[in-house]
């Protein structure tokens, strides 16, 4: 087969929590072109922008001439996907593909669309995109990151034979960590934003604090809800127990993987509709060897197998998720054996080859039915 000429089009250049598109930028197979700028792309990584001050006075011209229905952008991102020969769209998220959609569908190039969590769940977004019929129309396939998040894309309208069950993956190098299990340290990572609900967690660890005092929780991230998790700490006057660090390069992240007890997340369905879909966080803690003290929401429990690989609880269940910090913290053979049971688990499951694999199957697919 000749080289394959991938889009993937995503609404941000690059963020500390989008580990996956990094992922298959770097990994699938074929030539990748990476479009971002917003959910209708202004840039391609390693050109620039799309359109120029006397492409947008060009096209005023047209519209008001009536010889274009399409926007300078639109015309910019068409002119890039022509001159690429750019065989298939994998839009990431599919507010991107409800915008995009028009353009594929002009220029007939395939288009995949990848849902990750906000977008197949805040009822305002789904609204605003239209409860995505025309994505759903025009996508050969849909790829879904948890079970829960297949049946939702099904009851919108989504056709199920073009559904694909497709967590996002751990870096192969999570594999390589090996816990010491040596302080009673909690470890979370993820934006403070509602659906993971930080503050729940803190609230766990202050009752864990009163058997415990010596025990450290470290969450790392940021996001609206970081300075309310500052301010609940300080209330508590629980600060030296309970770091906040901000932002965490992967290098940091491993090195508290290494020296910590359990990987801790108690997500939540927000007011507004928003759920995860798979949290990148928790399968690379799992497959580092920890075990996963988290909720029964949205994709963990596809991933985590309650009393198997990690302990699960049910949503704002404070009490519940600090007895579960103090199962551990009171039987450290139990989270070792949990956290080699997640390591093997996420070996022969959700490998990061195995995830490329399936999209590269699809792009296969693809290329060769339009031959």
């Amino acid at each position: 087969m000749a080289q394959k000429n991938i889009a993937i089009c995503s609404p941000n250049k690059s963020t500390y929590s989008e580990t996956f598109i990094q992922a298959q930028k770097e990994g699938l197979e074929g030539k990748v072109y990476y479009y971002y700028g917003g959910e209708l792309p202004t840039d391609l990584e390693n050109f620039g922008k799309l359109f120029n001050q006397k492409d947008i006075l060009i096209n005023k011209i047209k519209q008001q001439l009536k010889l274009t229905g399409f926007n300078a952008n639109e015309i910019g991102f068409i002119h890039s996907l022509k001159k690429n020969k750019i065989q298939v769209v994998i839009a990431q998220y599919g507010t991107t593909a409800y915008r995009i959609v028009e353009v594929c569908k002009y220029l007939t190039i395939p288009l995949i669309t990848h849902f990750h969590g906000y977008d197949a769940s805040v009822e305002s977004v789904i609204r605003n995109c239209n409860n995505y019929k025309n994505v759903f129309e025009y996508s050969t396939y849909v790829i879904c990151v948890s079970i829960s998040m297949k049946e939702n894309l099904i009851l919108l309208g989504c056709p199920p034979e073009k559904l694909i069950y497709n967590t996002c993956a751990p870096s192969p190098s999570f594999l390589d960590i090996k816990p010491k299990f040596a302080a009673p340290t909690f470890i979370g990572l993820g934006r403070f934003v509602e659906k993971k609900a930080p503050y729940y967690t803190i609230l766990a660890f202050s009752q864990v604090l009163k058997k415990y005092p010596d025990a450290k929780l470290v969450i790392g991230g940021n996001g609206n809800l970081y300075e309310v998790c500052k301010n609940l700490v300080q209330y508590l006057k629980i600060e030296k127990n309970v770091l906040l660090p901000g932002i965490l390069l992967k290098e940091e992240f491993t090195e508290y993987l290494e020296n910590s007890l359990a990987f801790v997340q108690h997500s939540v369905t927000a007011i507004n509709g928003d759920q995860e879909g798979t949290p990148v966080a928790i399968l690379e803690a799992s497959a580092a060897g920890l075990p996963v003290i988290a909720t029964l929401h949205a994709g963990i429990p596809d991933v985590i197998l309650n009393g198997q690989t990690g302990l699960l609880v049910s949503e704002h269940n404070v009490d519940e998720m600090a007895q579960k910090m103090l199962i551990l913290l009171e039987d450290k053979e139990l989270a070792i054996q949990l956290g080699e049971n997640g390591k093997n688990r996420m070996k022969s499951e959700y490998t990061m080859q195995k995830h490329l694999n399936t999209i590269d199957e699809l792009i296969d697919k693809i290329v060769l039915s339009n031959d």
